[in-house]
């Protein structure tokens, strides 16, 4: 019975998530938003069962889950959404700003995310570091790109950033290029999230009740069977644009939903209730997750890009990390 609530609540989470994202996607190009705006919101919506699997573990305190899911999720995505797209395309070409910039994004979220796992630093100061950078880069691209080089920062700043945003930009136009929305599509989109929301509750409830009666740890619960679950869209959207040489898009696909689990999923709810205290297992994810990042950024400026061999290193980082986890 619970099993087939599982699959059920699943398939629904990530069917809703999909409509989700086209629907808002309409609604963005409706508001004139750059493409780059597009771009996070459609990386926030694809997160949406991954982002309440967790917010609800935290809620219903089960912590530790929560924490699988958000982090476990983060390094699946690395694998899936670079690794498995680089191992399938054969190569995925990325501009070294766009690298730079994501990566740079990506790596501090991570970091500050094991810092706070490790408690070094209370939640809310975690979301505070975090806020820090990741403002900044969203008023950023939210810019129309005509004026983004003309933004109160030293002119080579402004200029590189411009130029950066540009080139993913121009693949994001191609990847997304939605109609224009109307009413319609927001209604559409707010009850999507509605289903997202209830149907990941129901998935996350029942994953962990299985997990404890089959004595499964709330960290594999969490970090290998919800995360792999709930991260399924975005891996099939991103081996759709790599197949397609939207190197750029895929990049960002994968550094800004990795982002917006951290803050949303797992900094927001840890400020407001709480995070269990730090453990080696969450330590263990975490810092997997912070070293699958920086591997991830060097291989990606080591050739501009990722080839089938820098693809098959990621895949089997995450193979050890999914092997030690389940063995732990």
């Amino acid at each position: 019975m619970q099993l087939g609530i599982f699959v059920v609540s699943a398939a629904v989470s990530l069917a809703a998530s999909v409509l989700l994202v086209s629907r808002l996607e309409r609604v963005g190009e409706r508001l004139g938003m750059s493409e780059a705006l597009l771009g996070l919101m459609a990386a926030l919506a694809a997160d949406g069962p991954e982002i309440t699997a967790s917010v609800t573990a935290i809620a219903g305190g089960h912590r530790t889950v929560g924490i699988g899911v958000t982090l476990g999720s983060n390094v699946f995505n690395l694998a899936a959404l670079l690794g498995l797209s680089a191992l399938i395309a054969g190569r995925i070409g990325f501009h070294r700003r766009e690298v730079i910039l994501e990566g740079s994004v990506g790596l501090w979220v991570a970091v500050v995310s094991l810092a706070v796992v490790g408690g070094l630093i209370a939640p809310a100061i975690g979301l505070l570091l975090a806020l820090i950078v990741f403002v900044p880069y969203v008023a950023f691209s939210a810019e129309h790109p005509a004026n983004r080089a003309r933004l109160r920062l030293p002119q080579r700043w402004s200029e590189w950033l411009a130029r950066a945003l540009a080139e993913e930009e121009a693949e994001l136009a191609e990847a997304i290029h939605p109609e224009l929305g109307d009413r319609r599509d927001a209604a559409v989109a707010l009850l999507a999230g509605t289903v997202v929301v209830a149907a990941s509750v129901a998935m996350e409830q029942t994953a962990t009740s299985m997990g404890s009666q089959v004595g499964l740890s709330a960290i594999v619960v969490g970090g290998l069977i919800l995360a792999g679950v709930t991260s399924i869209p975005n891996a099939v959207a991103a081996v759709y644009l790599a197949t397609r040489g939207r190197g750029a898009a895929t990049l960002s696909e994968a550094f800004n939903s990795n982002v917006f689990n951290v803050m949303v999923g797992l900094l927001v709810p840890g400020a407001i209730l709480g995070l269990a205290r730090p453990s080696g297992d969450a330590l263990f994810v975490a810092g997997s997750y912070a070293l699958l990042t920086a591997g991830s950024v060097a291989l990606a400026l080591r050739a501009r890009g990722l080839d089938r061999r820098a693809g098959s290193i990621i895949i089997v980082s995450y193979l050890v990390f999914a092997v030690v986890l389940a063995t732990r």
